[in-house]
């Protein structure tokens, strides 16, 4: 079965084949301005430097502030939602979780905002929320692409959020 991705823009919907999503709005967990250079986060460690996060050692005197991926972590406040079910995924479960982690990890390594936030079970699904919407993305393509199944997107420009469905 193909996928195809939606943009909602209010009261219409945009098919999109491209995958690409646009971010039209206002990210209220986007760092606000220039930030000093060097700046750490306290909580992960990560460095702000050049004008991006990134994996890095801080000077002692480096300002401090709180990165937006720990920020959304403390708020509970997901930009991605991915659910995944059906009978291939119960049955193959752990195997599929492994991908779902290796893809987090791989983003993270060098984008230190990617990250997975909670897995849980909701009702005879799996729900794995991200604090970022490509990180979400990533997963549904890596899951249709190595297991196929039906792959689908919703994001809501207004939050900046994308819900991605996987079910086979």
């Amino acid at each position: 079965m193909g996928t195809q991705s939606v943009v909602s823009t209010g009261f219409h919907q945009i098919p999109r084949h491209d995958g690409i999503f646009q971010e039209r709005v206002h990210d209220a967990y986007k760092t606000k301005g220039k930030l000093p250079e060097p700046t750490v986060c306290p909580q992960c460690g990560a460095v702000f430097h050049e004008g991006r996060w990134q994996w890095r050692s801080a000077p002692a005197d480096a300002h401090q502030q709180t990165c937006p991926a720990c920020h959304r972590l403390h708020d509970h406040y997901p930009a991605g939602f991915v659910t995944l079910q059906g009978e291939f995924f119960r049955t193959h479960r752990d195997e599929i979780m492994q991908l779902v982690h290796n893809q987090e990890k791989h983003a993270r390594a060098e984008h230190p905002l990617k990250r997975i936030m909670a897995v849980e079970e909701k009702e005879g699904a799996t729900l794995v929320t991200t604090t970022d919407i490509h990180l979400a993305r990533g997963i549904g393509e890596a899951l249709h692409h190595a297991y196929q199944g039906e792959l689908q997107y919703h994001y809501n420009p207004e939050e900046n959020l994308l819900r991605v469905s996987w079910t086979h």
